[in-house]
């Protein structure tokens, strides 16, 4: 019994681990999508990612011919707080819309 008792403990520290970062993906996803979408309209894609970003998420926009790719990268803390962090990120791709001006990043 008392040798289960840290590898529940440490089960449960890596499955809140895994909800964490699944949590944090969808953030950085939703971010990501809505930073390319308003970079392809002519508006600013970093601010509008940052409205939607997880806390201390890296917000990239890139603008390259006809096509805005955005990039949101953000920190998860690994099985609490003694472990480094691990960083996930996700990207968004949109094609710049016809008639706006130059997309901004």
């Amino acid at each position: 019994m008392a040798a289960g008792l840290p590898a529940l403990v440490l089960l449960l520290l890596t499955g809140l681990t895994a909800v964490e970062a699944v949590t944090t993906r969808a953030g950085c996803l939703a971010a990501a999508r809505e930073a390319a979408l308003a970079a392809s309209r002519g508006e600013s894609g970093s601010a509008a990612g940052a409205r939607h970003a997880p806390t201390g998420a890296d917000i990239s926009v890139t603008v390259a011919d006809d096509r805005v790719t955005a990039t949101v990268r953000a920190p998860v803390r690994a099985l609490g707080a003694r472990l480094p962090r691990i960083t996930v990120a996700a990207s968004a791709a949109a094609a710049v819309e016809p008639g706006t001006p130059r997309p901004r990043s």
